[in-house]
C-alpha cells in the first residue's frame, strides 16, 4: 500500500485503538462571574486526553469528555483547582 493511501486511512484507524471516551462532571462552586467559566474551560482543555470541555456559570459545573487512557476525573479536578477554582468530581 502506498504511503499516501496509508496516510489517508490513518484518521479512520486510530480511533479504534483509543479508549472509549468518558464524561466527567465537576462541581466548581467558586465560579462567580462571566469570565470564570472561560478560565475553567481552558484549564480542562489543556489536560492531555480531553476532547471537549464545557463550563456553566448558572449551575457552577464543568464537564469534560476525555480519554480514560490518558487522564482521569481526579486529574481534571486538579487542573481546574490549580487554575484557581477548587473543583470536586461529581458522583454520577
Amino acid at each position: 500500500m502506498s504511503r499516501l493511501k496509508l496516510l489517508l486511512l490513518l484518521p479512520f484507524v486510530l480511533p479504534v485503538f483509543a479508549g472509549e471516551p468518558k464524561v466527567a462532571v465537576l462541581d466548581v462552586p467558586g465560579m462567580f462571574c462571566s469570565l470564570c467559566p472561560i478560565t475553567v474551560k481552558k484549564a480542562l482543555a489543556r489536560v492531555p486526553g480531553v476532547h471537549e470541555a464545557k463550563a456553566d456559570l448558572a449551575t457552577k459545573r464543568a464537564e469534560a469528555t476525555y480519554d480514560p487512557d490518558k487522564t482521569s476525573p481526579e486529574a481534571l479536578a486538579k487542573a481546574v483547582s490549580e487554575a484557581g477554582f477548587p473543583a470536586m468530581v461529581k458522583n454520577q
